[in-house]
Formats: C-alpha cells, structure tokens, sequence
C-alpha cells in the first residue's frame, strides 16, 4: 500500500504552525512546481486568489516556511533568492544563461556531512552543494546561432 503524500495543510499542522490560506496556498505552490520561484513569483502566481494580499505577506510565510525547514531559500549574489520545497535532500544544478535551476538527487553526497566532520572536525549544521553549467535549451539556443 502506497503512502500518500503530505498536503500543505497536513505539514503545516505537523510542523505544531498555525494554518492560514495564504500560508497554506504558498506551500502548496512551492509544493507543486520545480521551477524555484522568487518571492515576487509566487506573489504573482496567488494575487488573483488573494487580492489583499501583499508582498511582505509572501516574504513573511516564506520566512516563516524556511525557519520551520519546510522549504529551503536559494539565496544569489544578485540579491535575489529561490525558494524550494524541501521533499528529499538534493542538490541544484544551474544554467548560467538563463538562471534556469534542475533539481540533482545523488544519494552518495549525504555522506558528505559525515566526511567533513571527521576530516576537520567541523561539527556540520548544514551543506549545500551547486552545480553551474548551461542547460540542454540554452545549448541548442546557442547552435542555432552557429
């Protein structure tokens, strides 16, 4: 018997956080799509469904969302941060044309915390691991232009 999946408002309860539709509906977004999106994103995407909401509404869940490790931001040097829901511990790939960001699962690197701890004695909080290249689009983008 398979085990079905967790809805926002079922992990929202389980992280002991009070459920609010707007909460509710961001989780649920980011829950549902793999395109990393920004703040102002997802505020676009929910702002039919909640006209009075703002972006310092958007920017608050997701801090909130975060801190319950829930999802995980994506900070750039831009300024600008990603936002993902966390499933699975993975890792990201990023297309250095057009800012594009793939999701990679490699269970081999959940060792690396364990590595580092014992090569330096670093007691390990968190990792994160990225990977910059240019995405399969974005190539044949550019042999087009050939």
């Amino acid at each position: 018997m398979a085990i079905e999946p967790l809805s926002a408002s079922d992990l929202l309860k389980k992280s002991h956080t009070r459920v609010t539709p707007q909460r509710e509906a961001i989780l649920s977004f980011l829950m549902g799509t793999d395109t990393h999106p920004s703040a102002d994103a997802i505020y676009q995407h929910l702002s039919d469904r909640f006209p009075n909401m703002s972006v310092a509404t958007v920017y608050n869940n997701l801090r909130t969302l975060t801190g319950l490790g829930i999802i995980q931001e994506l900070p750039y040097g831009d300024n600008s941060s990603r936002f993902d829901y966390i499933e699975t511990a993975h890792y990201h790939a990023i297309c250095q044309v057009c800012g594009k960001i793939f999701d990679v699962y490699y269970p081999g690197l959940n060792e690396i915390d364990t590595i580092t701890e014992n090569a330096t004695d670093f007691k390990v909080t968190a990792h994160r691991i990225e990977v910059y290249g240019i995405c399969p689009d974005c190539q044949k983008k550019s042999a087009v232009g050939r």
